[in-house]
């Protein structure tokens, strides 16, 4: 499926992770979608939290470091700041977009949920925006 048609809210599309900036999005998709994880929120790489969301205790990195960590570990790092991840073909399901990205629900190799797996690690909280 095109990142085309990945735009409408309810498709499910398939995303091959390539890198990460932060906690909770954007993370990249091999396929072109760039993701906005649904349901969570992070703080930003500046330490700074978003009005109107949720401001997690742990920083940033932290947080970006644990999404790197479930899609595989490190596989270098860009001078944007961004991470490099390789990790298998996931699943995810678009919620629409926001700020040129897709809000996304996505499914880890191993059927968890990212978001959900992402809460675990202590380093995002949840959020229902």
């Amino acid at each position: 499926m095109s990142f085309l048609l990945a735009a409408a809210a309810g498709a499910v599309f398939s995303c091959t992770p390539v890198r990460v900036f932060d906690g909770d999005g954007p993370l990249w998709c091999e396929e072109g979608p760039r993701i906005r994880l649904k349901d969570i929120a992070a703080r930003e790489m500046d330490g700074t939290c978003r009005p109107g969301h949720p401001c997690p205790r742990a920083s940033g990195e932290q947080a970006r470091d644990a999404l790197v960590n479930l899609l595989g570990g490190p596989r270098g790092t860009m001078r944007t700041g961004h991470i490099r991840v390789r990790y298998p073909t996931i699943q995810c399901r678009s919620f629409g977009q926001n700020h040129h990205r897709e809000v996304a629900s996505c499914r880890l190799v191993d059927g968890r949920d990212l978001s959900a797996a992402m809460v675990q690690t202590g380093t995002v909280l949840p959020w229902q925006h």
